[in-house]
């Protein structure tokens, strides 16, 4: 469990700043696709560091805050990824990726809140 919420703190560490260097390219002219990009990293930045927290008190069980992880560092990465390309390269990142980026965000959200009955702390009560 210590190794997944480390990752998730780093992961939320990492969407922060990369959040904030691409809501600054967007107001110089990068765009609404990499303003939404930078939207969503900042977004969910609080949202990893969150996770990495319950996980940490046992309010979040090791194997469902790595699923709930691994759901949004997929999502973030497919969904803001490919609208920074189509911003900064006029290219998608890949057919429908946006779309399944945004799914996948939808799913890691879903599996946040079955999450909460998985922890050590929810077993007994």
């Amino acid at each position: 469990m210590e190794v997944i919420a480390r990752l998730a703190i780093v992961a939320g560490g990492i969407a922060g700043a990369i959040g904030v260097a691409a809501s600054a390219r967007a107001s110089h002219g990068g765009g609404e696709n990499l303003a939404v990009a930078a939207q969503f990293l900042l977004f969910h930045a609080p949202v990893l560091l969150a996770l990495a927290a319950l996980m940490r008190v046992s309010l979040v069980g090791p194997s469902a805050g790595a699923i709930v992880l691994a759901l949004f560092l997929v999502g973030l990465s497919l969904f803001s990824g490919d609208l920074a390309m189509r911003a900064l390269a006029g290219q998608p990142l890949f057919r429908m990726a946006a779309p399944l980026g945004g799914g996948t965000l939808i799913l890691a959200w879903i599996g946040l809140a079955a999450s909460a009955f998985t922890g050590e702390k929810n077993r007994g009560g």
